[in-house]
């Protein structure tokens, strides 16, 4: 038996599957926050989470044999370590993985088992695998470590241009309407203020992100110049990686993921497509639509010595089909809570 997780800043997701690739439960549970709630707090949560799923799929509470856990709040190798050291004391599986939760993606997207993922959704991250092993990554704190992008930045940037277009500091666009709309104000301000005095909270700012897409789509250069700092972003982490692991004339796979890349807007999506292919010719971007936690599964699966077969049936569990795919859109920006 395997159990794989994504424990993630929104909410954490945990699958038990055997070797012969059948997925025996799936669960969600709420935010892995090690960083905030602190590290015992954050297992004890995610232990109850495991121990559920384990239930589901008709087992007692003896370990598994493996478990593999891409956990936020593990951005620094010493934090890596330190939840790695954590979660092999729980006895939780025989042998035990834990790694940044942007190396689920990787492992969603990958059958080759290296690549490069770049993580888009409340914020941004991007980690690489070369065939040798050898990786690459970023500390991923925002803007601290240089950072800039996903739901939260995107959301904060429309909102500073809708204000300054209603006052009279900046250029005209068609966000500022929009913002007052989706907040049900009567004008920007009004977002404002409720912002400020904690009637709004500031999480919701992330939701601005489809009224972007949209305004883009409509030909707004504000939108436009938005999306293009936020693709230029992605295509800067990715083609870094690849020059730190002497990725880039081959043909390596660079996956798209999170919620902001999942939506598959077609201009921030060409805009990406167009700058990878001036700085790395050869690789192939995808948006990988398999839920993170399909990768975590794939990766314990590998490690448990299965065979192409199981991994392919596995995987085919958690892959959507093509005339669904526009469907995805990041819940954030849904407003109405969790995927299913």
């Amino acid at each position: 038996m395997i159990l794989g997780v994504d424990g993630g800043n929104s909410k954490t997701d945990v699958v038990c599957a055997d070797t012969s690739g059948r997925l025996l439960a799936r669960r969600r549970g709420g935010p892995f926050r090690p960083q905030v709630d602190g590290i015992a707090p954050a297992l004890g949560a995610l232990e109850v989470l495991l121990r559920e799923t384990m239930a589901e799929a008709g087992l007692d509470s003896r370990p598994v044999g493996r478990l593999s856990a891409f956990l936020a709040g593990a951005d620094l190798p010493s934090e890596e370590a330190e939840l790695s050291d954590a979660v092999a004391a729980r006895g939780w599986a025989e042998h035990s993985h834990v790694a940044n939760d942007c190396f689920a993606l990787l492992h969603a997207g990958s059958t080759r088992g290296w690549g490069v993922a770049v993580v888009c959704g409340t914020g941004i991250n991007c980690v690489a695998v070369a065939p040798d092993g050898a990786t690459a990554r970023f500390p991923a704190l925002g803007a601290i470590s240089g950072d800039w992008g996903g739901g939260a930045d995107l959301g904060a940037e429309v909102l500073w241009h809708a204000v300054r277009d209603e006052d009279g500091r900046g250029p005209r666009t068609a966000l500022g309407p929009k913002v007052a709309a989706h907040f049900g104000t009567s004008t920007v301000a009004q977002v404002t203020e409720a912002l400020h005095t904690g009637r709004f909270e500031r999480s919701r700012l992330s939701s601005l992100t489809l009224l972007l897409f949209a305004s883009c789509a409509e030909g707004d250069p504000v939108a436009r110049a938005i999306l293009d700092r936020q693709a230029d972003e992605v295509t800067a982490m990715a083609l870094t990686a690849l020059r730190r692991l002497g990725l880039t004339d081959t043909d390596a796979e660079v996956f798209l993921g999170g919620g902001v890349l999942a939506a598959r807007d077609p201009y921030l999506t060409r805009r990406i497509e167009d700058g990878l292919a001036l700085g790395a010719p050869r690789v192939r971007p995808r948006v990988v639509t398999l839920p993170p936690v399909a990768g975590a599964a794939m990766h314990a699966l590998a490690g448990a010595g299965a065979d192409v077969g199981a991994q392919d049936r596995l995987r085919s569990r958690f892959e959507v089909p093509e005339e669904q795919e526009a469907d995805i859109r990041p819940e954030y920006a849904r407003g109405t809570g969790p995927r299913p």
